[in-house]
């Protein structure tokens, strides 16, 4: 009927009113504590906030906010020291091929990319100079790369590989990555789960 991105309205409603919610609204200050104050502050403050809580079913401390957004909060490649992350042995760790292997992610080859981007040339002229362009880091699935060619870098999508996480909709700090529903339905089966 020509309509894209409709807005679920009773959707959040009944999840911020149900079992969900109850669920989580012990336990909604622990990460922002942590991000603010530290591990041992948090473990102390957010311990006896959960604890008030969960007997009374009122949080002393409130609700505290992280500030920002995941992708506002990703920092510029300049202040960090690259990880040398030890290679995969093939017997306790894996790499993440391997990894999405056992997900049984399925994607028709020949259906359009559900990864859309607002700007192509976004993640080579921005993400990659001031963040080493993150999306091939953060993916748990190895969906982004930046391939070097005679031409210059270029970033490629092996959408075939995503598992719907969603972390690229939500952490790339330029919001250019929209994540949308793959034609038919496709993507992970986790049979085994």
């Amino acid at each position: 009927a020509g309509r894209a991105g409709d807005e679920l309205v009773e959707y959040e409603a009944d999840l911020r009113s149900g079992p969900i919610a109850r669920d989580l609204k012990p336990v909604r200050n622990v990460k922002p504590l942590w991000s603010k104050l530290g591990l041992w502050a948090s473990l102390a403050l957010g311990g006896f906030d959960m604890w008030v809580a969960n007997l009374t079913g009122w949080n002393p401390l409130g609700t505290w906010k992280h500030g920002k957004t995941d992708a506002e909060a990703t920092g510029k490649a300049a202040d960090f020291q690259p990880i040398d992350y030890p290679k995969p042995d093939g017997k306790l760790s894996f790499d993440r091929l391997t990894n999405v292997a056992f997900s049984f992610t399925n994607h028709e080859e020949s259906q359009p990319c559900h990864l859309k981007l607002k700007d192509p040339a976004i993640p080579i002229s921005v993400n990659l100079p001031l963040y080493a362009e993150p999306a091939q880091r953060y993916c748990p699935a190895g969906v982004y790369e930046v391939l070097e060619g005679p031409e210059g870098p270029k970033f490629q999508i092996n959408f075939q590989n995503c598992v719907h996480c969603k972390t690229c909709d939500i952490k790339d700090p330029s919001q250019n990555i929209n994540w949308t529903t793959p034609q038919g339905g496709d993507g992970p089966n986790y049979p085994n789960m």
